[in-house]
């Protein structure tokens, strides 16, 4: 008699054909000196007092943590001048994103996001069972019009990031609320603003105004960036009260540690830190552009603390070639073929050393210098 097939639990269709995500690269074989620019990470490292007060708040880590985050709600409450009832914390913008996913999408839904958006987002609606509406760009950013042709009964969520990674380009204020106009009541759309801290231009706005004001607009933000706490995970959210209230339902008691809360709240104080790392953003941002427009490369237009190269489909000159050649010369970016742009580079604005290292490495690339 043959044996029986061994059971084992399986999976809920669809969980295995979600792709993983893969972060960038963070180091390179053979170099002592690595130029890391392919996570989007400040150069300037985080504040100091936000260092000082993570190192406090590990005297008791035997205590759990507020499961309310309220030392960190009231302190982003007081810097933005919103209600800290409406604001909820999470393990990284990343956790909050997929938490409103699973608070309102389910099979037989719909969540819509652009062709060029964060991974995440495709992610989070796949996991929570729902399906994924992919919309063409226009010049790689947003395209408002695209967005709500793609809405239908069956969307539950709008994923925009803006700006938007890997491109770097955004959305007006003026086309946020065009869009936000346009959508159905009953549809969430979800503002994210993970690199809004860094953007200069006098038309955008991260969306505190319709996250305060709309009953279907939530505004996601994150410590990751410009705060530098990316290996704290902390991120928040500020939207109507339902929308938080289900949230909370389904959020796990104790998403953040009390050493990220701490953290957390003492960089929100430290506005000078972060003036300091967007302005050395404001500074390089141009100079990297203007560095890889001389080489014969185009850049897209970014407003945010990285930029987006593109390469010539032609050999000795493609993307991959140009990662290969500068991973060998201890330089690191982002490939960025799974967000459908297998022809470009996404290269994070670095600090000074690395950004000169990267124009050099990429100018001997396309100089055909393969010393």
């Amino acid at each position: 008699m043959s044996a029986s097939p061994r059971l084992r639990p399986v999976p809920r269709p669809g969980v295995l054909a979600i792709d993983l995500y893969v972060p960038g690269k963070s180091g390179a074989p053979g170099h002592a000196k690595i130029h890391k620019l392919s996570s989007n990470e400040t150069p300037l490292g985080p504040s100091p007092a936000a260092v000082a007060a993570m190192q406090a708040a590990t005297a008791k880590l035997e205590v759990y943590p507020d499961g309310t985050s309220a030392l960190l709600r009231n302190a982003i409450a007081a810097r933005h001048d919103i209600d800290a009832s409406r604001v909820v914390c999470g393990a990284g913008s990343d956790e909050l994103l997929s938490l409103l996913a699973y608070a309102y999408v389910g099979p037989g839904d719909e969540g819509v996001f652009c062709e060029h958006g964060f991974l995440v987002y495709r992610i989070a609606i796949l996991a929570a069972g729902g399906t994924a509406v992919v919309v063409p760009e226009r010049d790689l950013t947003a395209d408002v019009d695209a967005i709500l042709a793609a809405v239908t009964p069956r969307t539950k969520i709008v994923y925009v990031a803006n700006p938007n990674n890997p491109t770097g380009t955004y959305l007006p204020l003026a086309e946020v609320r065009r869009l936000h106009a346009g959508l159905p009541g009953d549809v969430l759309l979800v503002l994210d603003g993970a690199y809004a801290e860094y953007v200069q231009a006098d038309d955008y706005s991260a969306g505190f105004e319709l996250a305060r004001d709309a009953d279907n607009v939530v505004m996601t933000r994150t410590f990751s960036k410009i705060h530098g706490l990316a290996a704290l995970r902390i991120g928040w959210m500020v939207g109507p009260a339902h929308v938080m209230e289900a949230v909370n339902r389904i959020r796990g008691p104790f998403n953040l540690s009390t050493a990220g809360m701490a953290a957390g709240a003492a960089a929100l104080a430290d506005e000078a830190h972060a003036a300091a790392a967007a302005a050395h953003n404001a500074e390089w941002l141009p100079r990297m552009v203007e560095g890889a427009r001389a080489l014969g490369l185009t850049v897209t237009p970014s407003v945010a603390n990285f930029m987006l190269v593109h390469f010539p489909d032609a050999p000795g000159r493609s993307a991959a070639e140009a990662d290969a050649f500068l991973t060998a010369h201890g330089v690191i970016v982002r490939r960025v073929t799974a967000y459908g742009l297998p022809n470009a580079l996404r290269v994070t604005i670095g600090g000074a050393e690395s950004n000169e290292a990267f124009l050099a490495a990429l100018g001997a690339f396309m100089r055909g210098d393969h010393a």
